[in-house]
């Protein structure tokens, strides 16, 4: 596949959104934000016990698969928050 289709593919996606993921992040993590992991990934939301990633409904298979494996490296429960929006 072209990489400018990727690159358009990727934004008409993420310009479809009434808000950001990080919006949502910012208003409903209890936690701290964006914490960085060995393998450099970054956990949306941590808390003591959880390691949340926030994602919108449709990524919901992705978001699932994110949490557990942040979950395990940082050796808290997996938390998963899905984004719905609605006019």
């Amino acid at each position: 596949m072209n990489i400018k289709w990727i690159l358009l593919l990727l934004f008409i996606s993420t310009s479809a959104h009434a808000e950001s993921e990080r919006f949502y992040q910012e208003k409903y993590c209890p936690g701290e934000l964006e914490v960085v992991l060995p393998d450099k990934s970054r956990i949306d939301c941590e808390t003591s016990e959880y390691a949340i990633e926030f994602d919108f409904a449709k990524k919901w298979a992705e978001a699932i698969g994110q949490s557990l494996h942040y979950a395990r490296l940082a050796n808290k429960k997996a938390g998963t928050t899905l984004i719905v929006e609605a006019e």
